[in-house]
């Protein structure tokens, strides 16, 4: 069974910056959050550039808000596909754009198709880069589901792009935490931020505690994920709170071969 997607757009999350949605289906009213970022500003920061399967929905939504000639920055948080969907495009499209990254990234990313290298700047977690009339600076999140990721603060807007930290369901088009229903969140939340860091089962809670502080400490405004909703006021120290309480954990039960059998008897139309 086909399950229809609802229609999405950018979202402003603070003056010039623009959350860009798509959505993913999982299941009946719940759906997977796909999200990019633009900042527009002095010189356009696009932020991530979404999935393969919304590529030509999300260079719609981004050169709607602004024109290719003007973006000069393009972040690329990781190497992982649903955040470099668009990537080639982008470049080619945006002649006046830098490509900010890491040397790691680069190499992994090589193995499909070489970067411009003369194109780009490295930056590691604790560094800055400057775009016009605001800087950004990189921030190792607190979870993540490989070694070449990287966060984002706006320091001007308070803005933190949280990569696939505080990932959680949607019932549809809705794109802020409190308009997601609380027992979808919270259930959701602990089985995808497990799924995408089941690294959380053997970590020292006073070490991991010491490096969510630090990230929390940046005293984000906004906070931004790829997979999940926006965050502002207390429902972020509360999603920094709930990662804190993975460290030492179980992992959340994964859907196994009964999930795949129920999905194949469902979606699958036996040959007459």
């Amino acid at each position: 069974m086909q399950i229809p997607v609802p229609g999405t757009g950018p979202v402003e999350l603070a003056p010039e910056t623009f959350l860009i949605t798509n959505l993913a289906p999982v299941g009946p009213d719940q759906f997977l959050p796909v999200n990019s970022m633009l900042v527009r500003g002095e010189e356009p920061v696009i932020v991530d550039t979404g999935a393969p399967i919304h590529r030509e929905l999300w260079l719609e939504q981004v050169f709607g808000l602004v024109d290719p000639q003007d973006v000069k920055w393009v972040f690329l948080s990781h190497d992982d596909g649903d955040h470099t969907g668009a990537l080639h495009d982008v470049l080619a499209l945006c002649p006046n754009a830098t490509l900010v990254t890491n040397f790691f990234t680069t190499e992994r990313l090589a193995l499909e198709k070489p970067l411009p290298l003369h194109r780009m700047i490295w930056r590691e977690p604790g560094e800055t880069f400057h775009a016009g009339d605001r800087s950004f600076r990189l921030v190792l999140p607190p979870i993540f589901d490989g070694p070449t990721t990287r966060g984002l603060v706006d320091e001007r807007t308070g803005v933190m792009w949280a990569v696939d930290s505080f990932a959680a369901l949607a019932p549809g088009a809705v794109h802020h935490v409190d308009d997601i229903p609380a027992d979808l969140y919270d259930e959701s939340f602990q089985l995808l931020n497990s799924l995408v860091s089941p690294w959380h089962q053997w970590l020292d809670a006073d070490r991991y505690d010491r490096h969510v502080d630090t990230v929390e400490a940046l005293r984000p405004q906004v906070v931004a994920t790829a997979h999940g909703p926006a965050l502002s006021g207390l429902s972020i120290h509360d999603a920094f709170d709930r990662v804190r309480g993975m460290a030492g954990q179980r992992i959340v039960p994964r859907p196994g071969q009964p999930v795949l059998e129920e999905i194949l008897a469902t979606t699958i139309v036996p040959a007459p």
